[in-house]
């Protein structure tokens, strides 16, 4: 049975509660969901190595489940624009949970294969966290913007940093339950999506987007602006549509959320474009760096609980100090934190491209550092994206950034196992430090066009 979306009468809304509902839920299914996120991430490339045989294969797992987020959002995107945010989101776990389960019957099996195939799958839960820090914008005022979406970035925290550190205890479940001893996080993997799809489902109502787009209505018909999106440029004309019940035409919003229609919003609304390349350089620097840590720090005999605490170190970078990066961006403007970013992530590339295999302190600050850089991007990218677009446009133009960001995460995970094999770590990090710069210059010129148009 199809369900009816739960949105609220713009004349009763009292807009504020709502918002703050709406991060509380937000901030709830991060929590879980981050869990299931992090306790995959710590164990994929090992587990991908030892189902395969090879280290040179190291990185296909976790490439599969960074190709699998820049695809997956496709659907959700779709999802999103037609149906609103609880359904998008819904639909991400529902894939996550299921390539979860998928992982722990090829480590079972031994098939190289079909766990390429549940990693490709469990990439949808970074899809729908990805989408959470939108939902949390849509019904944010202006001037909190950066933090109310900054706030969602953070609660992935909690999750997040307690993910990895459960590879031991998830050592203790396989045991328990006749499992190889790396699915045992898996497990987690489960239980975190389960929980994160019914906090979604049960408390994200009314829909923010649904009731933003109700608020926006709720304005054109009244002659005024709108009462939620900000976009940099007047929103476009409503599409012209048959109206049968008056034979003429009637003015109908846009609710296209495929990746064409995404692109033609980037590419036209000023301060899309470079909002976008920031986010997708920083996600290829952080990923391709991180990919391969793990085996960094085994060749040099590090064991697994000491590679699960440097994980953790890192996660905790790309989310703890978010909040202080959302009011750093509503205070100073997204270009400058774009910038900073850049600056962060060459810093984090360089030291760890002379970083000793196996534990060093020295790697332990790169990871860190490569966390806080990525936030910096995320962050300040995903606020200027939101600001330069109306509110019907952002599914669409929304669900691009993420598979933009996605296939360059892919990319850079597909290429540093190679890297790895044959030049070595260092050489992956240098290499790294040199998007950080382009980062850098990127948000420099977006920030002089920005000063010329205000001049």
């Amino acid at each position: 049975m199809s369900e009816l979306p739960v949105v609220v009468s713009p004349a009763s809304l009292d807009r504020a509660a709502l918002q703050r509902k709406v991060v509380r839920t937000l901030v709830g299914s991060q929590v879980l969901s981050g869990v299931g996120m992090a306790c995959g991430i710590a164990v994929g490339a090992l587990l991908a190595e030892e189902l395969s045989g090879t280290e040179a294969l190291a990185g296909v797992g976790t490439t599969a489940q960074v190709f699998g987020t820049a695809l997956i959002t496709i659907p959700v995107a779709r999802a999103t624009a037609a149906r609103g945010r609880r359904v998008g989101l819904r639909f991400g776990l529902s894939l996550a949970f299921l390539g979860s389960a998928i992982v722990v019957l090829a480590a079972v099996v031994g098939s190289f294969p079909l766990f390429v195939v549940g990693m490709f799958l469990f990439g949808g839960g970074t899809t729908a966290n990805n989408q959470t820090r939108y939902a949390a914008a849509d019904l944010a005022e202006p001037a909190r913007r950066g933090r109310d979406l900054s706030i969602v970035v953070w609660a992935t925290t909690i999750g997040s940093v307690a993910g990895p550190n459960l590879v031991g205890p998830g050592k203790a479940v396989a045991n328990a339950l006749g499992l190889p001893e790396l699915s045992g996080v898996f497990v987690f993997s489960l239980a975190g999506f389960l929980l994160a799809w019914l906090v979604v489902d049960r408390r994200l109502r009314p829909d923010p987007l649904l009731t933003a787009r109700s608020l926006d209505d709720a304005a054109r018909a009244a002659g005024g602006t709108s009462a939620v999106a900000t976009p940099a440029v007047p929103t476009p004309p409503a599409e012209a549509v048959a109206d049968p019940a008056s034979g003429g035409v009637a003015d109908v919003p846009n609710h296209d959320g495929s990746m064409r229609r995404g692109l033609a919003v980037v590419r036209s609304r000023p301060g899309a474009l470079p909002a976008v390349l920031v986010m997708a350089l920083g996600h290829l620097v952080m990923v391709s760096v991180m990919v391969m840590t793990p085996i960094h720090m085994k060749h040099g005999h590090a064991e697994l609980e000491v590679i699960g605490f440097v994980i953790s170190v890192h996660i905790l970078g790309m989310f703890a100090l978010s909040p202080v990066v959302g009011l750093a961006v509503d205070r100073f403007g997204g270009q400058r934190v774009a910038m900073t970013g850049g600056v962060i992530l060459t810093v984090a590339a360089v030291l760890a491209s002379r970083s000793q295999a196996g534990w060093s302190g020295l790697l332990l600050a790169a990871l860190f550092l490569l966390g806080v850089g990525w936030s910096c991007t995320l962050v300040s990218g995903s606020t200027l994206l939101t600001a330069a677009v109306s509110t019907d446009e952002r599914p669409a133009s929304q669900g691009l950034a993420d598979l933009v960001m996605g296939l360059m995460g892919a990319f850079g995970g597909a290429c540093a196992g190679f890297v790895v094999d044959r030049y070595g770590y260092g050489t992956l990090a240098g290499s790294a430090s040199v998007i950080g710069v382009l980062i850098l210059v990127l948000a420099m010129a977006a920030r002089r066009r920005v000063r010329a148009a205000a001049a």
